[in-house]
C-alpha cells in the first residue's frame, strides 16, 4: 500500500514508500556497487563516486521500478498479464521480473528502439509489439492492448511504485556516502529523478540533485519552461533511453523533477561520445550515452568546484557494439591515440 501525502493541493509519495520499496524488491534486485573515480576525481578536485546501474542482469536501474510495481499487483491482475511501452531498458526490466514471477508480459515498442535491446528483449521471453516512430505511439498500442485483453499496464516512470523503486538508490547512496553533497542524474521521464531526489533531500535537503540530458528533444526540461507537460519530435540521439514524452496527463515526476532538482544540463552529442569512450579509457567499462551525460556534465566542467561528495548514477550499459566502436574511434582521433 502506498503512503501518499498531500503537498501543496497536490499528492506526493512518502519517502516511507521507498523504504518499503526497498523490503519488497529484495529478492529480486541486489545492492549495485559504488566505486570511486580516481581520474574524475582529480579532474574535480573533490571525490567522484559512480552509481554502478548498469550491473544488474538487465544491464539498467529500471529493474527496481518495475519490480516494485509488478509485485504490488494482486494474483488477479498477475494472472490477466501485463504489457508496458518503452524506449528498451524498462521494457527490458519488465520482461526480466515477468520471466522470474511467471507473468505474461508484452512490451510496446517504437522503430526507434535499437536492435541490440530488441534482442535482448526477446531473449528474455516477452512478446514484442513494435508500433509507431516514438514512445508515445508505442504507449498508445499499450493502452489499446489493456483495453482489448485486459493488461495491466506498467508505466515507464509515472507511477508511484515505479518511482519509490527507482529511489531505492538514494536509499544505498545515503547509506555510503555521509558526506554525499551531489547527485547526478540522467533525465528523461523523470522517474529516477524523482525517486533519488525524494530519497536524498528527505534526509538532507542540501544534497544539490542535477538532471542531465541530451540537447535534442529533452522533453522534461523543455516542460519545465514551459510550466506544464509539452510534446516534442523525437530525434536521433546516442541517448536514446532518454527519448520519450513525459505525458499530458503527468501526475507525478513533472511536479516532483520541479520540487527536487536543483541544476538541469544539456549535453551536446558530441560530449556524449566523448565521455562514452573516456569511461572505456580509463574504467575498462561500457555504458550508453544516457549513462554517459553525467560524465559528460563533470568533463565539461557544468558541476560546481565545491566541498563534498559527488556520486554520479550510471544508468545503463544497453548499447549496439557498432556505436562502441565509432565512439572509440573518434575518442582515439581526438586523443592522438588513447593518451
Amino acid at each position: 500500500m502506498m503512503h501518499l501525502k498531500s503537498v501543496k493541493g497536490r499528492i506526493g509519495i512518502s519517502i516511507r514508500d521507498i523504504w518499503e520499496a526497498k523490503k519488497r524488491i529484495s529478492s529480486l534486485v541486489y545492492k549495485t556497487p559504488l566505486i570511486q573515480s580516481a581520474v574524475l576525481s582529480e579532474k574535480m578536485g573533490r571525490r567522484v563516486f559512480l552509481k554502478l546501474e548498469n550491473v544488474h542482469e538487465i544491464g539498467a536501474f529500471k529493474v527496481r521500478g518495475a519490480a516494485n510495481k509488478i509485485l504490488s499487483l494482486s494474483s488477479e491482475e498477475r494472472g490477466r498479464g501485463i504489457a508496458t511501452y518503452s524506449t528498451g531498458n524498462h521494457g527490458m526490466a519488465v520482461a526480466y521480473v515477468a520471466k522470474k514471477l511467471g507473468v505474461k508480459a508484452v512490451v510496446c515498442l517504437s522503430n526507434r528502439v535499437p536492435k541490440a535491446k530488441i534482442d535482448s528483449l526477446k531473449r528474455l521471453g516477452a512478446k514484442i509489439d513494435i508500433y509507431g516512430d516514438s514512445q508515445d505511439a508505442a504507449g498508445e498500442r499499450c493502452y489499446e492492448l489493456e483495453r482489448m485483453e485486459g493488461l495491466t499496464v506498467i508505466q515507464p516512470f509515472d507511477d508511484p511504485y515505479v518511482i519509490a523503486g527507482q529511489g531505492t538508490i538514494g536509499l544505498e547512496l545515503l547509506e555510503e556516502l555521509p558526506n554525499l553533497t551531489d547527485v547526478i542524474v540522467p533525465l528523461s521521464g523523470g522517474g529516477l529523478l524523482s525517486g533519488i531526489g525524494l530519497a536524498v533531500k528527505s534526509n538532507d535537503k542540501g544534497i544539490r540533485v542535477s538532471g542531465v540530458c541530451m540537447e535534442k528533444s529533452a522533453v522534461m526540461h523543455e516542460s519545465l519552461k514551459a510550466g506544464q507537460p509539452v510534446l516534442l519530435e523525437e530525434s536521433e540521439t546516442l541517448a536514446d533511453s532518454l527519448l520519450g514524452g513525459i505525458g499530458l496527463d503527468n501526475r507525478y515526476t513533472f511536479r516532483m523533477v520541479q520540487e527536487y532538482m536543483d541544476n538541469a544540463y544539456l549535453i551536446p552529442e558530441e560530449e556524449i561520445a566523448y565521455s562514452m569512450a573516456f569511461i572505456i579509457d580509463k574504467h575498462r567499462m561500457i555504458m550508453e550515452g544516457a549513462a554517459a551525460t553525467g560524465i559528460a556534465a563533470i568533463l565539461g566542467g557544468k558541476i560546481p568546484r565545491q566541498e563534498g561528495d559527488v556520486a554520479v548514477i550510471i544508468s545503463g550499459h544497453n548499447v549496439d557494439l557498432s556505436v562502441i566502436h565509432r565512439v572509440i574511434q573518434d575518442y582515439a582521433i581526438c586523443n592522438d591515440g588513447w593518451g
